[in-house]
């Protein structure tokens, strides 16, 4: 396709020894990749994990990429610093505009810029709902975000619109307040509106009102580029193109007279711009944030009291959006799970996620998922009781060194003595009902999580 001068690539879900065939392909033809992070979450009150940096600067080198983006968000909470069970959202959650979160957030920008071999850039996110007493708009945010650490920005245009219908946010008074100058980029994506909330979904075409944001940003300064983001039901060709000339067009005309299109390795996001001295957050601020942090986060995921100041109904939406999504992403990692159970999956899934918060990713949660079924006997169906148990003792042991009957019995062994320990664990639950012989299929193990969309 003419004219895609570069393209971005979900971070986590690349290894950095083993490139995709079509990344490859894409590099060798001169078209620049840029790692887009999902999982640091930058704005959570924990600084940043050295072995999530680690790896988020293994595959801008592979990629050979000229800078990494990631979000203004948090997605998790919990551990050390509240005294309390550590859950994961699975998904970018939106932070207080607040003194306290912004200095959390300067701070772990600052170590993440540290850590990275390129430059970095932030994307402003996509939010259902609002944090009570708020100090700035997210455009004075972002503003501060910039001069305290000199980040560039992403912005995402298509977030301004979700925010300005699900949060009453002026995407303008935005695109006023925001340092046009620490530009990266620009995305532009398509979703739906259902019941009054607009929905972020990265799999439908770029509705109007997106491309008159774009162009009011354009008017303002032009973009050094401008990405379509479509995770999944992708269009025929035709229509691809057609929804990428009217990216093209929106721009050109709110600037007729800019300079051609720039592209992503542009000049002006090579090179880490020089920053003010670095300060380090104080334990109590960091403290205070993790604290109200872990308590949304327990109302989304956990089931407990929505927090003061928030609106009760939008968590309650929140929270089943994290439920479907947790449903749709554990279905995509495991895909054999939802083809043992059927119909059943979903109804079941949502059952063990109101009283099973997500611990430890979205692979992990479906192994706990299957333990879950079988500690109650389920699915009562033998063959896919059976099923479902061959496919949990095939992921749960340890990784085989070799595939001689020998190492995968003794694998199999103590699997199975895994979740005998499990069902003694678990009070009043009759057990799964081991076969004598679970049959076995050479799926490898499970590797890392793939990390929440945006």
């Amino acid at each position: 396709m003419p004219g895609i001068d570069w393209v971005e690539a979900v971070a986590e879900n690349v290894c950095p020894g083993h490139l995709p065939d079509s990344l490859v392909r894409l590099r060798e033809r001169g078209v620049t990749v840029v790692p887009h992070g999902v999982s640091l979450g930058l704005g959570g009150a924990e600084r940043p994990d050295q072995a999530r940096l680690t790896a988020l600067a293994e595959r801008a080198e592979a990629l050979g990429s000229p800078l990494v983006t990631e979000h203004i968000a948090f997605v998790r909470a919990g551990g050390a610093l509240t005294a309390s069970q550590h859950l994961e959202a699975g998904h970018l959650l939106p932070v207080p505009r607040t003194r306290d979160a912004l200095a959390v957030l300067c701070e772990n920008v600052r170590i993440a810029q540290d850590a990275l071999p390129v430059p970095l850039a932030v994307e402003n996110i996509a939010a259902l709902i609002s944090w009570p007493g708020e100090e700035m708009t997210e455009g004075q945010f972002l503003y501060e975000l910039v001069e305290r650490t000199g980040v560039r920005l992403l912005i995402d245009v298509a977030n301004l619109h979700t925010n300005h219908v699900n949060r009453g946010e002026d995407p303008a008074r935005a695109l006023d307040e925001l340092p046009v100058e620490a530009i990266a980029y620009v995305h532009v994506a398509g979703g739906f509106e259902r019941d009054g909330v607009w929905h972020d979904s990265h799999a439908h075409p770029v509705p109007r009102p997106v491309l008159d944001i774009l162009a009011d940003l354009a008017a303002r300064t032009r973009p050094p580029g401008v990405l379509l983001e479509r995770d999944e039901n992708f269009p025929e060709e035709g229509e691809l193109e057609r929804e990428l000339d009217a990216i093209r067009e929106t721009v050109a005309s709110a600037s007729p007279k800019a300079p051609a299109a720039a592209t992503v390795a542009a000049t002006h996001v090579t090179g880490q711009p020089t920053t003010p001295p670095k300060t380090s957050t104080a334990p109590e601020t960091r403290q205070r944030v993790a604290l109200s942090q872990a308590a949304l986060l327990s109302a989304l995921v956990a089931g407990t009291p929505a927090p003061e100041g928030f609106d009760g109904a939008r968590l309650r939406v929140q929270s089943r959006a994290l439920t479907a999504k947790r449903a749709d992403v554990v279905a995509k990692v495991a895909p054999e799970l939802p083809t043992i159970l059927g119909d059943g999956y979903r109804p079941a899934f949502f059952a063990y996620a109101r009283t099973r918060p997500m611990t430890g990713g979205y692979r992990r949660d479906a192994l706990d998922f299957a333990e879950h079924l079988l500690l109650a006997g389920r699915p009562e169906d033998p063959e896919a009781r059976g099923a479902l148990t061959a496919w949990w003792l095939e992921r749960s042991g340890p990784a085989p060194l070799e595939g001689r009957p020998f190492t995968r019995w003794l694998r199999t062994r103590t699997a199975r003595l895994a979740l005998r320990r499990a069902r003694r664990r678990t009070p009043g639950h009759p057990g799964p009902g081991l076969p004598a012989h679970p049959a076995h299929h050479d799926h490898g193990v499970v590797d890392a999580d793939p990390a929440p969309a945006t």
